[in-house]
């Protein structure tokens, strides 16, 4: 490779970067605006304020909640398909540094349960997740993988990125 042919890569390389950002901040605005057209942001903001933790130990009614305010554009995704996170486990965990944290396991309900793009729905909500200090680990059932026909599953178990368990 010479010295011109680097150079235009290099160049290709910084423009094709400069539109994945672009286009990830154009995904995140729109995202945001529909979900702000769905939900009151003052009860998000609630929701975020809340502590996972504290919802565990006083068996409150707003996990679901809580876990889908923190969520970023997947939420959009799920809302316009009626699809929402459904707990199937949830464990009390004390980390080594003396922190109370949730391990969850997670499924899906209403059209995302069949939907072709499920796996990247499952990586976003698991990223977005894992943000959260208070959250050490996001699992999904295994029952999910009967949803998807053989070639997704394959896809889903090689390249998710995601955990799934019994």
């Amino acid at each position: 490779m010479n010295y011109d042919d680097a150079e235009n890569s290099s160049n290709q390389d910084s423009l094709a970067e400069s539109y994945r950002d672009e286009i990830k901040s154009l995904i995140a605005n729109e995202s945001q605006r529909r979900i702000d057209k769905i939900h009151n942001p003052e009860e998000i903001s609630k929701l975020l304020g809340l502590s996972l933790v504290a919802i565990i130990e006083q068996n409150d009614d707003n996990l679901v909640p809580a876990l889908m305010a923190r969520l970023g554009p997947v939420r959009a995704a799920l809302d316009g398909h009626g699809g929402s996170i459904v707990v199937d486990s949830v464990s009390l965990i004390t980390s080594n540094k003396g922190e109370k944290k949730l391990k969850l396991v997670l499924n899906l309900d209403g059209a995302c349960i069949a939907c072709g793009a499920a796996p990247g729905t499952l990586k976003g909500i698991q990223d977005d997740l894992l943000i959260d200090v208070e959250i050490d680990s996001v699992r999904f059932s295994s029952s999910m993988l009967e949803w998807f026909n053989e070639i997704q599953r394959e896809f889903v178990l090689k390249h998710g990125g995601v955990e799934f368990i019994e």
